[in-house]
């Protein structure tokens, strides 16, 4: 694998992931495209050099088909999920005017009671952190021993 192919996978990957964790569909549609890529680019590279096709009866050196065929696999099953975001981010858009994926009711409702209640609970005086456990421990009560 030559550097320049090393540095543009290495550049399709970092920019796929950055593009992934932004909250627009969009921007996450186009990171899964961007590191679909990356992972083509790396499968066929790591299937070799190119050769003459592995036809019985030629002689040469030959190419292996095995990484053709998981990238055009992998390339349709890229196309079938890109499809099937599109349609969501076109759902999202009709529904909602925007294509910012939000956070779930249910969820923020969870984290705030959990808050909420750890909280007003303060420190259980039963129970204390251990440097060199790293959990919690019972305390002994007054006169056990």
């Amino acid at each position: 694998m030559s550097w320049a192919m090393a540095t543009l996978i290495g550049l399709q990957g970092a920019a796929g992931t950055y593009l992934l964790l932004h909250r627009s569909l969009t921007r996450i549609i186009l990171g899964i495209g961007l590191l679909a890529n990356a992972v083509n680019l790396i499968a066929l590279t790591a299937g070799g050099s190119p050769g003459s096709p592995p036809i019985i009866g030629e002689g040469g050196e030959t190419a292996d088909p095995l990484p053709q065929a998981l990238v055009l696999t992998a390339i349709v099953i890229g196309l079938g999920v890109t499809a099937f975001l599109l349609a969501t981010a076109l759902r999202s858009w009709t529904i909602d005017g925007n294509d910012d994926v939000e956070d779930d009711i249910e969820d923020v409702r969870l984290a705030r009671a959990a808050l909420e209640s750890d909280r007003s609970s303060g420190p259980d005086p039963t129970t204390s952190d251990s440097e060199f456990t790293g959990g919690l421990d019972e305390v002994p009560e007054a006169g056990d021993s």
